[in-house]
């Protein structure tokens, strides 16, 4: 039994099941034995958009300083990246920034909860001298551009299960043989948001979306900017069960190893979508990831890589079309931008 699995069991038999979210936060964040706390997943557990091509944060870049121009090119200006992995994104996006003598213009931010990336960052992002915010809630002080990558799919989830015309949540706690299991809890039915899904048995809802529109909200009424997240789920309608667990490449069982796994869920981006325009933000998506990478230039700058380096044309296209083939991530991730009100449509939507 693994340490964090000892732990959570000696809880659950103190204070009974925990909400699924609790465990979900629990496997990613003790920060003894937590997930994020003590391993750094990608490219071995999993992999993402950036490690997969430069082409990925080189257009992000000059989406972000398109986007600025937009604002009024206003100085002071925060560039913000919430959850930045390695900080390969960010190198990236600061590069193809530089290259237009625009780099020296930005204040670079960064939230991370992970000190294993968090390190990485710390060397990998130098030259920038970035800021390491402490709390996601610090943005606003300047206008700025946020940017999130695989961070809202890492935000715990509760989950409901439909018994008659109401709901029950399920939970975590013990089996008869002791080990962590999924179970219902026995408190009866709980109230559901309306907007859930009608046909649905099982419906998931991430709390902390909530807490991010508020945040975006307080932010923009103080200064403008946008915030872009770039995830996986369906465009509307409630995802169901969709909690997953990652290890050396391979889905596992969520609940075999608490604290060696990667743990995921697909984003609720029509919820996300219509609590932030009930808080008078601007909703631009979502859409589909491969559409807005080829609306951004995608090809051209592929041409280009390649162009510059024959050698490694094959892998220069095969990292790109990846991104943007819709039977590979072109159509599963998808791209919401949210912006202060009265700002027009950004670049790609």
């Amino acid at each position: 039994m693994s340490e964090l699995k000892a732990k959570l069991a000696s809880l659950i038999k103190a204070g009974g099941p925990l909400p699924l979210s609790a465990y979900m936060n629990a496997c990613l964040h003790d920060p003894q034995h937590g997930y994020y706390a003590t391993r750094p997943g990608i490219g071995r557990d999993f992999i993402t958009a950036p490690e997969i091509s430069q082409v990925f944060g080189e257009l992000l870049g000059l989406w972000c300083l398109n986007e600025w121009q937009g604002l009024g090119a206003p100085q002071p200006f925060t560039l913000c990246e919430v959850g930045a992995g390695r900080g390969t994104m960010m190198a990236d996006m600061m590069r193809a920034i530089g290259q237009t003598g625009s780099g020296g213009n930005f204040s670079l931010a960064i939230s991370e909860a992970s000190p294993v990336y968090s390190k990485a960052q710390r060397t990998r992002l130098s030259d920038f001298h970035p800021d390491f915010l402490g709390a996601f809630n610090q943005i606003g002080e300047t206008p700025f551009l946020l940017f999130a990558n695989e961070w809202l799919d890492c935000l715990p989830a509760r989950q409901f299960v439909r018994s008659g015309e109401n709901w029950q949540e399920r939970v975590v706690g013990l089996n008869e043989a002791g080990e962590v299991s999924l179970g219902i809890a026995a408190d009866g039915a709980v109230a559901l948001d309306a907007e859930a899904a009608e046909n649905q048995r099982v419906v998931e809802v991430q709390p902390a979306l909530e807490t991010l529109v508020d945040s975006l909200k307080d932010a923009f009424a103080r200064v403008p900017g946008r915030a872009l997240f770039i995830d996986y789920g369906p465009s509307d309608g409630a995802p169901g069960d969709t909690l997953r667990a990652f290890r050396n490449g391979k889905q596992v069982s969520p609940f075999e190893a608490p604290g060696e796994t990667d743990l995921t869920v697909d984003i609720d981006f029509g919820r996300l979508a219509r609590m932030a325009q009930k808080a008078g933000l601007e909703v631009s998506g979502p859409i589909e990831q491969g559409g807005f990478l080829m609306a951004l230039g995608a090809e051209a700058r592929m041409q280009a890589l390649v162009a510059a380096n024959p050698a490694k044309a094959e892998a220069i296209y095969e990292g790109v079309r990846r991104l943007v083939d819709p039977a590979e991530l072109g159509s599963r991730f998808k791209v919401i931008c949210i912006s202060a009100p009265g700002l027009a449509r950004p670049a790609g939507f």
